[in-house]
């Protein structure tokens, strides 16, 4: 945190059909991580890739892979995931207390006040630590940034959905950089500075609204991938940023 931004293609919004072209194109851009994001079809309402792509895409580039799980049962499939090569594996805090409620349809998803337990989801941070792993820790849209504070000096980074998960091309939530601007403070307090990641809408308008406020990781998908040239758009990101 505090560093230079960095940026993480999302490939939900590459051609599936031509992911190995998709990479290595944006290879050209030299992006810090490749993100994927992994869904299960219960804790948001679409269906996406698992660990037999995650292992292609491990064997297919350099770039380390930011996994993000939007799945109900994290600790039943982390192991999956640390087999297929994940480097940085981020787990969302709504799946801290247990039961899940289903999100039903684009533009809702889960969300909590507070973690009941936050022992049980230390001990999966424990787990992707143990394998050599980074760890981070999600929150959605509605669940408020002091539900992560326990986590906050335990993970590498936090990730911050501007956007409600499971689906691309959604528009970015406003609250969202005044979110990171309390994770931040909260983070300072503590000593530690954790990547502050931000997921959802990023595009050269939005993306210095959140690095104005501390966030250091932007994931960008459609503003990528669906722009005419995905290098220049991923320059745009970047100078966007640089300028403020």
């Amino acid at each position: 945190m505090f560093g230079e931004v960095q940026i993480a293609p999302s490939l939900l919004s590459a051609d599936f059909a031509n992911l190995e072209r998709a990479v290595r194109l944006i290879e050209q851009g030299s992006p810090e991580w490749l993100h994927v994001d992994v869904m299960d079809g219960h804790f948001v309402p679409n269906l996406t890739i698992g660990p037999p792509v995650i292992k292609s895409l491990n064997k297919l580039t350099n770039i380390p892979l930011d996994v993000h799980l939007m799945i109900s049962n994290p600790a039943e499939q982390l192991d999956w995931y640390l087999d297929a090569g994940a480097d940085l594996i981020t787990v969302h805090v709504e799946c801290a207390n247990g039961a899940v409620q289903a999100a039903s349809a684009a533009g809702a998803s889960p969300s909590i006040e507070q973690v009941e337990d936050p022992g049980k989801l230390l001990a999966l941070i424990a787990r992707i630590h143990a394998a050599g792993r980074q760890a981070g820790i999600s929150l959605n849209p509605d669940t408020p940034a002091r539900a992560v504070f326990p986590f906050v000096d335990a993970v590498e980074l936090i990730l911050v959905m501007s956007v409600h998960p499971g689906f691309g091309g959604q528009s970015f939530i406003a609250s969202a950089p005044d979110k990171v601007a309390q994770l931040v403070a909260h983070a300072r307090t503590l000593g530690v500075s954790p990547l502050i990641e931000v997921d959802g809408g990023i595009n050269a308008i939005t993306a210095p609204l959140v690095t104005a406020q501390g966030a250091d990781l932007l994931v960008a998908g459609n503003a990528i991938f669906n722009a005419p040239d995905p290098l220049v758009a991923l320059e745009q990101i970047r100078r966007a940023v640089a300028h403020g």
